[in-house]
């Protein structure tokens, strides 16, 4: 049974934020840290430097390692695709990832089941609609970067793309995590729990091209 949840959407530094919101909600849920029996937390894919890294996983692997609890983990991309579970069909999760890119994946939703159609990716924007157009079925879209995108998404796939009409159903909601978590998901080893990024973090990308180079020589 869900007794709490806290969602913001502001963008603001999460190592700092985090940590207050959490002592918050358990608080108004009257819960003691004694009391956790499993840490639950999204990884990704997202940005090397943001959340991801410092606002969630490393802060969950803490918290896990301390109250000696299990720890779960699950796509950030397949959390917000639930979201769409009342649509029978298919269902197109991102983030924006800048320069044109986004972090992506096609999902279908079938009864009470989510399934990964194609897989996750930080790809081209515009290079991914082509794709998806492909199936010639309406997509459900959900992404809090949708203002930057859904120009682009009406021109491409025009009636095939669907838009839920509340801006909360665009934000990975906790509930959800919290309840996927405790029944779906594997323990991990919470010392080898990583972020999914997806992409090389720029400055290795450029280390291993400029090592590609003098190979080369």
């Amino acid at each position: 049974m869900l007794k709490a949840e806290y969602t913001t959407n502001i963008k603001r530094n999460h190592s700092i934020g985090l940590m207050p919101a959490i002592d918050h909600i358990m608080k108004e849920a009257d819960i003691f840290p004694k009391e956790l029996d499993r840490i639950v937390v999204a990884k990704g894919p997202g940005s090397y430097t943001g959340g991801v890294r410092i606002g969630g996983v490393s802060i969950a692997k803490t918290m896990a390692w301390t109250l000696n609890i299990p720890i779960v983990s699950i796509s950030s991309l397949e959390l917000l695709a639930y979201n769409g579970m009342g649509h029978a069909g298919y269902i197109c999760p991102f983030f924006d990832a800048r320069r044109g890119l986004v972090y992506t994946g096609l999902f279908e939703g079938k009864a009470k089941e989510l399934h990964l159609i194609k897989k996750e990716q930080n790809i081209d924007f515009k290079a991914w609609l082509d794709q998806v157009k492909e199936v010639q079925k309406p997509i459900l879209f959900l992404s809090q970067d949708l203002y930057i995108h859904q120009k682009v998404i009406e021109e491409k796939l025009g009636e095939l793309a669907l838009f839920p009409s509340l801006s909360i159903d665009h934000l990975p909601r906790p509930g959800i995590l919290a309840e996927l978590g405790g029944e779906k998901l594997p323990v991990e080893s919470t010392h080898a729990l990583t972020p999914n990024y997806l992409r090389l973090v720029e400055a290795e990308a450029n280390w291993l091209k400029e090592q590609g180079k003098k190979s080369n020589e």
